[in-house]
């Protein structure tokens, strides 16, 4: 029997559309990432932000496995909980998302099928994904006139935002490794310390390199905590926001992606028309009224992809606005301030 975690997830609420006002489920991590899935195939193309779940991380849950009394274990279950928890609460903030059958099963419902297929939705695989997918969209659209100009400004921003962002996590990914070099260069020296003050003769000189070793000892370890803090309340969150940024993209995508079915079907209308023109020419009218079918499909078809982008453009613009970065970044400050 293969050992996995599971994770209690305590529901407040005063909407009517749950049976209770209050409830509690345990979920393990591949039921977040079946979610997720779900919710991105059904919302995602519809021009919605679908948030991000946390990276799956074979290390910390072998950890968690084979030494469940290691204080590195009991951390990572913590930070995985605490990501666990923005998650859902970006799920059940999303007024549309709430509403989705599958977000009132996963909080209500005591036990779910157990979810498949998520290995791709996990760590760089997630961030592999939304790039390959932007990159094909870039390519497949990249002849597209922008008849709006706020989609293009907004989506330039995200773009820099993200370049920022991720600079940003590797400048502090940086610091965490300077750091646990110091960490480890402070531990030699304490030790050498210790082992002078040992052999030293003179009474006094042996007891202050002794307090000396103490000292080192001591910011040894207070170095160790400083690149903890980096990784766990800075780092983490810093890739946690580029994961978002990512999901906020995709929905730029998806309505270049509507976009291009719009085009691609006017195309094929004109090809239609030239059709029936050749076959007129040609006097075939047993082909013709067959013509002028097709001619009516695709002009539905036009008219039809042509709403579905005006659609996903709406929803776009809204969901960028309800993204409003300069709130999460406040939102982040206090975690910054707090490590400074």
């Amino acid at each position: 029997m293969n050992a996995y975690m599971a994770y209690k997830v305590s529901t407040q609420t005063t909407l009517a559309m749950f049976r209770n006002k209050t409830f509690t489920v345990r979920r393990r991590f591949s039921d977040f990432l079946g979610l997720y899935e779900k919710l991105s195939e059904k919302h995602g193309p519809n021009g919605f932000i679908v948030p991000p779940p946390p990276e799956k991380s074979i290390l910390g849950m072998t950890k968690v496995k084979v030494g469940k009394d290691d204080s590195s274990a009991a951390d990572f279950v913590e930070r995985r909980r605490g990501a666990l928890e923005r998650y859902l609460q970006r799920v059940v903030n999303h007024p549309s998302l709430l509403q989705d059958p599958d977000v009132r099963e996963f909080l209500e419902r005591e036990e779910l099928p157990r979810a498949v297929s998520t290995q791709a939705l996990s760590g760089a695989g997630f961030l592999k994904m939304i790039n390959k997918a932007t990159d094909a969209v870039s390519k497949m659209t990249i002849k597209m006139n922008e008849s709006d100009v706020w989609f293009e400004e907004k989506l330039q921003e995200v773009e820099s935002a993200d370049q920022h962002f991720r600079k940003l996590h590797t400048l502090v990914e940086s610091l965490v490794i300077h750091r646990k070099e110091l960490s480890l260069n402070t531990a030699s020296f304490a030790k050498s310390a210790a082992m002078l003050g040992s052999a030293e003769d003179n009474t006094a000189l042996s007891r202050a390199l002794s307090q000396l070793a103490e000292v080192e000892d001591k910011m040894e370890q207070l170095h160790q905590d400083q690149a903890a803090n980096d990784t766990f309340s800075f780092a983490e969150l810093i890739a946690d926001f580029i994961r978002l940024l990512g999901a906020v993209r995709g929905s730029f995508d998806q309505r270049m992606k509507a976009w291009q079915r719009w085009q691609d079907a006017q195309a094929m209308l004109q090809k239609k028309r030239e059709t029936e023109a050749k076959l007129l020419w040609a006097n075939k009218p047993d082909k013709l009224q067959l013509a002028k079918e097709e001619i009516a499909e695709w002009e539905a078809k036009v008219t039809q992809y042509e709403r579905d982008f005006e659609r996903v453009s709406a929803t776009v613009r809204k969901e960028v606005i309800r993204f409003e970065l300069i709130k999460y970044w406040e939102a982040f400050l206090p975690e910054a301030k707090a490590i400074a």
